[in-house]
């Protein structure tokens, strides 16, 4: 049986239409996918991600563990509330999770990892601890979750299950007003997330609970992500509500992300793929050559994996849609595209997809579609940002 966030109830009321998500019943979207998806690029809306995974790392070897962990370096987060993004690598550079570091002292950090990959991202962090003086607590909402369960299992395991009164959920308010309609909602946290930068966040305190407001997203729109206790859940969806922030399901959660040019998990990169073939070289620090971290030397040196594919978007340039798994031919080679959708703000099909190193940007390409070859124009991928297109043809 699907698990339930703290926030279905809140679903049912405003009309969700409910799919299964990586274990978790969500809300695909609440009567029109395309309003919701405007709705983000123009004004303001928020999505429950409360099925995602907070956990809350401790102790005096936090930084050092993570720097061993994590591909990219925590060590440049100086300033408390500062955000990482970062893979958490295989030993051969596979991606086993894409996911965000808060750091608060260099004893203490959050991290948010993907929801179908939460278990075994724990079970991998859990394997890794042995040698650190460092724990790891579940903050997911749902203590019934096995998440939580096989977390805490074992002699040797360094993690604490979450209890009800630790448990947190989540709240994506994104869009060009989004801020400002959080603040017209909840007032007074305007002192204290007013001045966060873009990947950075800061704890708020509402009575006697604690609030995390992070200026994260997944959409390519300013705003807020909000960790907060779970019981405040339900209040905090509606004030919002009432503040004119517009309910927003998973269908138009992907396609702004892919507008955005951000990966999926599980499509546009995975265990056999190295962050370097999804476009996420950006993500791998080799700065500090001491560093030893997962992966490193599947990455580098003489026995690096060679690196065949690159990514890139695409622009159908004739009329169909652009989907997943589709071949893509090019004069060197075959690709494939891993993610598309029509793109409601362009009004045209777009997709990301992996080419043959060599495919210039701005070159154009075929896509097989139903037995037939349509033109596409390889673009970076990038499409739509900050409500304004983004992608450039060369």
């Amino acid at each position: 049986m699907p698990q339930r966030t703290p926030l279905y109830e809140s679903h049912l009321a405003a009309g969700a239409k409910m799919v299964d998500f990586s274990g978790w019943e969500m809300p695909i979207h609440y009567g029109s996918q395309i309003e919701e998806h405007h709705a983000v690029r123009r004004n303001a809306g928020m999505f429950d991600v409360s099925h995602m995974c907070a956990l809350d790392l401790v102790g005096p070897d936090a930084t050092r563990w993570l720097r061993h962990l994590l591909a990219n370096d925590v060590a440049k987060l100086a300033t408390p509330g500062k955000a990482l993004y970062s893979c958490l690598l295989n030993e051969s550079g596979g991606v086993i999770d894409d996911l965000i570091v808060y750091f608060f002292t260099p004893e203490r950090y959050r991290i948010v990892v993907n929801a179908g990959t939460a278990a075994k991202d724990i079970a991998w962090m859990r394997a890794q601890l042995p040698g650190f003086k460092a724990e790891l607590r579940v903050r997911r909402a749902d203590n019934d979750d096995p998440v939580a369960i096989i977390a805490a299992q074992g002699p040797d395991a360094r993690e604490r299950r979450s209890t009800g009164n630790d448990a947190v959920a989540m709240i994506a308010v994104q869009g060009p007003q989004a801020r400002e309609r959080f603040w017209a909602a909840f007032p007074d946290s305007r002192a204290a997330a007013e001045s966060l930068g873009v990947f950075q966040a800061a704890e708020w305190r509402i009575g006697d609970n604690s609030w995390m407001i992070a200026r994260t997203g997944y959409t390519g729109e300013d705003g807020f992500e909000i960790t907060l206790p779970a019981t405040d859940a339900a209040l905090a969806w509606q004030k919002l509500r009432d503040a004119g922030v517009q309910p927003c399901g998973l269908g138009a959660r992907d396609t702004l992300r892919l507008e955005a040019g951000m990966n999926l998990y599980g499509q546009d990169m995975d265990e056999d793929i190295t962050p370097f073939e999804a476009g996420l070289r950006w993500t791998v620090d080799l700065k500090d050559a001491a560093r030893d971290f997962i992966g490193k030397s599947a990455l580098e040196g003489n026995n690096a994996r060679q690196v065949r594919n690159q990514f890139a978007g695409l622009l159908l340039l004739d009329r169909g849609v652009l989907r997943a798994h589709q071949k893509v031919v090019t004069a060197q080679g075959d690709g494939e595209i891993t993610s598309g959708s029509f793109s409601p703000s362009l009004n045209q099909s777009i997709a990301l997809a992996r080419l043959p190193v060599g495919v210039a940007i701005g070159s154009e390409v075929e896509v097989e579609i139903r037995d037939k070859r349509l033109k596409a124009r390889v673009v970076k991928p990038s499409f739509v940002r900050n409500g304004k297109p983004c992608f450039s043809a060369g």
